[in-house]
């Protein structure tokens, strides 16, 4: 059964809210098993053992959280490991301008590296999906989408 892996840090509960909207999308998906964790209760060895990574943050100074950061520095000595899983990202911010997109982008960059798949989202929020604060329902249903559109990636890719 194929398996996607949401990891979250969230300091306010934001970060968190989007990462189960994520599961609540994915979960849709039929055959499909999600597991949500906070980051820093994950590994990247115990990672490896899934079809697809999500990883969301809140912005600090425009990048991740040093959590999740750390999680990607210590992703470095499976190098190779990650190569054609499903990789996505979303993030939260106080503020309208306050880094969602660099955030993202920073997650996507790490990703792709490993050699991992992207897909966006023609419609809302096409690199992942934003909270600007608490998660109103533009942004529960972007992360539901996402969510289901990572999960058909998955299954897609584990019927191959």
């Amino acid at each position: 059964m194929p398996k996607l892996l949401i990891l979250y840090y969230s300091r306010t509960g934001n970060t968190e809210s989007l990462a189960k909207e994520l599961a609540e999308g994915a979960k849709k998906v039929e055959g499909l098993e999600v597991t949500v964790k906070k980051v820093q209760d994950a590994t990247p060895e115990e990672a490896i053992e899934y079809d697809g990574i999500a990883l969301g943050s809140p912005v600090y100074y425009g990048t991740m959280s040093a959590e999740c950061k750390k999680f990607i520095d210590d992703s470095v000595k499976f190098h190779g490991k990650f190569k054609g899983k499903v990789g996505a990202a979303f993030a939260s911010s106080a503020n309208l301008a306050g880094g969602n997109e660099t955030t993202i982008m920073d997650i996507l960059k790490c990703w792709l590296i490993h050699g991992m798949i992207i897909i966006g989202d023609h419609k809302g929020d096409h690199y992942g999906s934003v909270a600007i604060g608490s998660p109103d329902a533009r942004t529960i249903a972007n992360a539901r989408r996402q969510g289901q559109i990572i999960g058909e990636l998955i299954t897609t890719l584990a019927e191959k």
